[in-house]
């Protein structure tokens, strides 16, 4: 479409041009030297250098023979336009420049024009061809400068889309590490109390009645606790406030499982912020629920220090304990050390020298800022966004489980 329009006004605009220019008006030569033009632009984007080239020699060719008399460059316009647009630039200008001097050279010196009239003619052709050129020019930065605004603001869609990919897989992952806490936790609570009264249905039926009835309640809080944790994925992370450590609930509950549980807090309490909060619930209830289930121990210490700027939570049983070599991480493991690690905490699980087992994990009071690409920048031209690389996060500690066992 825009060769044709090309070619179109090249072949109204060399017969009108010459008119005016004072060239020929005789159609027996305007016509067929219109026709010739037109024609050589229509092949101009296949061979743009070579057409051109043909243009100017062609326009040289009919001034020696006089056929025309006026016109070097401007007739070879659409020429000179596509060659830049194909990026050619440099090579449009040297074409122009020794087209111009050629003409000076012979109306001057073949032509016998005087310097001024000579000057004055060929002057009038640079001006279009500079103008032309100019214009060209423009038209291609104003191209560039949109295509790249729309390449940067494709690049913000993109990272946008990558950003909120990246913080559905993180919330994916909140939802299953606190979903297994829970689950766990209810399971291992209400498995002890479900085998006590196995064990004392037939001879002591109250007892039994008991143990279903704690099981009950015990599942009963685990539905209260889902209910919580689905609250709280409904909020924004704006929503989330400050507030104390709760254990007490989880320690007893735990207690009815038949382990005896000591709590023993030291330091000023203090008003952590809710994920902080929640973590050191979690890391408890998880070292307590393994505990239960794999340890055979009597008795567990949770010993909860504050500090001005963090807070530092350790759990030992006196159960069976194991080596450093045994031991294995599972999901439960796992997630309390992502989970004290998103917050710049960490966590370490080991068996304790004179037996049993030990789960300390110290959190900062103000974690640092979860790394992660930044919101998209708008896009202002001609600066580009600026995206700054991810914060490198520390590469998690040997795998270890645990207090008894892995869950």
């Amino acid at each position: 479409m825009g060769l044709g329009i090309a070619a179109l006004l090249t072949l109204v605009g060399v017969p009108a041009g010459l008119a005016i220019t004072g060239g020929t008006v005789d159609p027996a030569i305007t016509a067929p030297l219109a026709v010739l033009l037109a024609g050589l632009v229509l092949l101009v984007r296949r061979w743009p250098v070579t057409v051109l080239l043909v243009l100017v020699l062609s326009i040289a060719a009919l001034r020696a023979a006089d056929l025309v008399g006026s016109g070097w460059v401007w007739p070879a316009t659409a020429a000179f336009v596509v060659v830049m647009v194909d990026g050619r630039i440099r090579t449009a200008i040297v074409v122009g420049v020794v087209t111009l001097w050629y003409a000076f050279v012979w109306e001057h010196y073949v032509e016998l024009m005087s310097f001024d009239f000579a000057a004055g003619r060929v002057g009038s052709e640079a001006l279009w061809l500079a103008a032309v050129l100019a214009v060209t020019h423009a038209y291609l930065s104003t191209r560039r400068w949109q295509e790249e605004v729309a390449s940067r603001l494709q690049q913000s869609l993109k990272e946008q889309e990558l950003d909120a990919r990246r913080r559905r897989a993180e919330e994916r992952v909140d939802i299953a590490r606190d979903l297994h806490d829970v689950v766990a936790h209810t399971l291992a609570v209400v498995g002890v109390h479900l085998n006590v009264a196995l064990d004392a249905f037939d001879e002591e039926p109250e007892e039994a009645r008991g143990a279903v009835r704690l099981a009950q309640d015990v599942r009963g809080r685990a539905m209260d606790d889902l209910q919580t944790l689905v609250g709280v994925l409904r909020r924004d992370d704006g929503d989330r406030a400050h507030g104390p450590v709760q254990l007490d609930t989880l320690l007893d509950a735990i207690r009815t499982a038949g382990l005896d549980v000591r709590l023993i807090e030291t330091g000023e309490r203090i008003d952590a912020p809710a994920p902080v909060a929640t973590a050191v619930h979690r890391v408890v209830q998880e070292a307590l629920t393994n505990t239960v289930r794999h340890a055979r121990a009597s008795s567990a210490t949770v010993s909860v220090h504050y500090l001005p700027d963090a807070v530092t939570v350790e759990i030992a049983d006196n159960g069976s304990g194991g080596s450093e070599g045994t031991l294995t991480e599972g999901h439960g493991i796992m997630g309390m050390r992502e989970r004290v690690a998103a917050l710049g905490g960490a966590l370490t699980a080991r068996a304790a020298p004179g037996g049993g087992f030990v789960v300390r994990a110290s959190l900062p009071v103000s974690p640092p800022a979860t790394p992660g690409p930044p919101p998209a920048t708008p896009v202002e031209p001609p600066a580009a966004p600026v995206f700054p690389p991810a914060v490198p996060v520390e590469p998690p500690e040997p795998p270890v489980a645990a207090p008894g066992a892995p869950a």
